[in-house]
């Protein structure tokens, strides 16, 4: 493993605001919007406890939710199915240091992607660390190692800024490794580096990614990678070899995928950090969709208001009809409850 940092230098870790993309107009046309209501103080937390961004949010099979948010510190809270505070886990750990995403495995362990260490972090249900994906950059005689640099070819267990990660029915972690290696990377249930699609840069065509910022995999273990700067979610196999590209949905920040029987698919063209100019009136919808890139319909604008969604950078789908989402600017989570309705527009593929 190569590292690199230059006498009485300090080098940052990472770029806090990571990349800048124009945002993109989803081309999907005469989608049907699907009523829904916010459930109001969804989350109550302790006196003197608050939220930071709400970078990643997950539920176990209890409904129990689980927030990872940046704040003085990166923290892991877990929320009852009522919102009533738990407790916090991984408090001060090696890994926390800017938080990316989490999501719970069918095992309810509990595993947090820290942007800013680059690792992956598996707890298990007692909130103890059983596995660690990626290696935290060097600080030596106090000067910070430099992340792995743009274009340095990608290493199979060293991570640059991953986003996400995600699992199929053997085991298998999917980590889309994101903002310096444009990359998905399979390893098997121990950690062991199996296969990677992407490379160290960003690219536009099939099978490559700029940003891959979410992942998710169905039943049939094929693989959903929300490609954001591409505007775009791809779709592969178990093998990762590509099936679909739904190119109509906006930029892909987030993926979920319910656990079925029936699976829906459910992605959030969000309104982007800072809110440029104009990006309130083509952002901040989510939409629903069936495996096979099909439309049902979407929900959600861009607000900072209550209700409205300001940049939805994660979301919950366990229970399809009751959307728990993840907000970065507007220090929040929120449980949403979709109402029924049946029209339905085809994706586009290719």
């Amino acid at each position: 493993m190569n590292r690199w940092w230059a006498p009485c230098v300090i080098v940052p870790v990472l770029l806090l605001s990571g990349p800048i993309f124009a945002q993109t107009k989803a081309k999907a046309q005469n989608v049907p919007e699907i009523p829904y209501e916010s459930v109001p103080n969804f989350l109550k937390l302790p006196p003197g406890l608050y939220l930071g961004e709400a970078m990643g949010v997950a539920t176990n099979s209890k409904g129990h939710v689980f927030v990872y948010t940046r704040s003085a510190n990166t923290r892991l809270f877990e929320f009852d199915q009522s919102g009533k505070f738990v407790r916090e886990i991984g408090e001060g750990n090696y890994g926390f240091e800017f938080a990316h995403s989490v999501r719970v495995d069918s095992e309810d362990n509990i595993w947090a992607v820290d942007e800013g260490t680059n690792m992956v972090l598996k707890f298990n249900p007692a909130g103890r660390i059983v596995m660690v994906l990626g290696h935290r950059p060097d600080a030596v005689a106090g000067v910070v190692a430099q992340s792995p640099a743009p274009n340095v070819p990608a290493q199979k267990y060293i991570l640059g800024r991953p986003t996400d990660v995600a699992w199929d029915a053997q085991g298998n972690i999917f980590v889309s490794d994101g903002y310096i290696n444009h990359r998905v990377v399979k390893y098997d249930k121990n950690g062991r580096f199996l296969k990677q699609i992407g490379s160290e840069k960003p690219g536009s065509e099939p099978n490559q990614f700029n940003t891959p910022h979410g992942i998710a995999v169905d039943a049939q273990g094929n693989v959903y990678v929300a490609d954001r700067a591409n505007h775009r979610m791809q779709v592969f196999d178990n093998n990762l070899g590509p099936k679909a590209i739904y190119d109509n949905i906006g930029d892909s920040w987030t993926v979920c995928i319910s656990p079925g029987p029936h699976q829906y698919l459910f992605t959030s063209n969000s309104n982007p950090n800072g809110n440029p100019p104009g990006s309130w009136d083509i952002t901040g919808e989510i939409y629903k969709m069936e495996l096979d890139g099909t439309i049902l319909g979407r929900f959600g604008h861009a607000s900072k208001e209550f209700g409205g969604f300001q940049v939805v950078h994660m979301m919950d789908c366990r229970n399809p009809n009751e959307i728990i989402v993840a907000e970065i600017e507007s220090w929040r989570v929120q449980k949403l409850i979709l109402k029924p309705q049946s029209a339905k527009v085809s994706a586009s593929t290719k």
